[in-house]
């Protein structure tokens, strides 16, 4: 488990690991941060894919099609996956958790800082790669804007499975509000690289139980083992050593 990655993976001792717990009182707003903006091609969709770790959906990231720029980044960052983690009930699944709080699932957009020639390259560089995090939260209503990634879940039920996944934007899973904590930090997976500004978006988008339930009937195992239901695939909060999150809201 994630206690033991250092063993084989040193990184995940580092001084800038994520997630982080956020506390409102500690946390600094920032009047120079500004907006941040997205502008995804829907055509560079290309494939969703349950690797037994998580249900990923992947974009053509070979030129500038789908780009986040603003906010605390400088230059364009290019869309190369998103993926999810959750919890195996309503109550925790996020990895970052604000003010004690833990949401259902978070969904992670990861942009890559084409500057550094290719995706390998960044993964070596501070500024190599941006995420955007959006925390799903249950409620009531059917929302539909998962319900495109949710479809899909029945054709990749188990590890290794892949399906075509074209024509989607995923700016549709943009909460309403744009206000954000940034901080830097590190993939959430073994090795854990230090090279990702955080933008974690405060306001959560809302998922129905039932879709929440299709997340977690996942497989964790291949095709002809036994299901081994994918769930609680999120890592603890990591400690802040000195790290400073700052605001762009009041």
């Amino acid at each position: 488990g994630p206690e033991r990655w250092h063993e084989n993976y040193p990184m995940a001792k580092g001084d800038k690991q994520s997630p982080i717990e956020i506390n409102s009182k500690d946390v600094r707003h920032d009047s120079s941060l500004g907006p941040w903006h997205a502008s995804y091609d829907p055509g560079a969709a290309k494939t969703i894919l349950n690797n037994g770790r998580t249900c990923r959906v992947v974009f053509d990231d070979t030129f500038d099609r789908s780009v986040l720029r603003g906010g605390p980044l400088t230059g364009a960052y290019r869309l190369r996956q998103l993926h999810l983690h959750w919890g195996s009930s309503d109550d925790h699944g996020s990895e970052h958790v604000i003010d004690g709080v833990k949401y259902a699932a978070e969904l992670h957009m990861v942009h890559w800082n084409p500057k550094h020639g290719n995706y390998a390259g960044a993964l070596k560089q501070p500024d190599g790669v941006a995420v955007v995090g959006i925390f799903l939260k249950v409620g009531k209503t059917l929302k539909p804007e998962m319900k495109r990634i949710l479809e899909e879940i029945d054709n990749i039920k188990t590890k290794g499975k892949e399906a075509p996944f074209l024509h989607f934007d995923p700016s549709i899973l943009f909460p309403k509000s744009r206000d954000y904590w940034t901080y830097h930090g590190s993939f959430t997976t073994p090795p854990c690289e230090e090279c990702i500004t955080w933008i974690l978006l405060r306001e959560p988008i809302e998922v129905s139980p039932d879709q929440m339930a299709k997340l977690r009937s996942l497989s964790k195992n291949g095709e002809n083992e036994p299901v081994n239901p994918l769930v609680g695939n999120w890592r603890p909060p990591q400690p802040l050593k000195g790290r400073i999150v700052r605001a762009s809201f009041k």
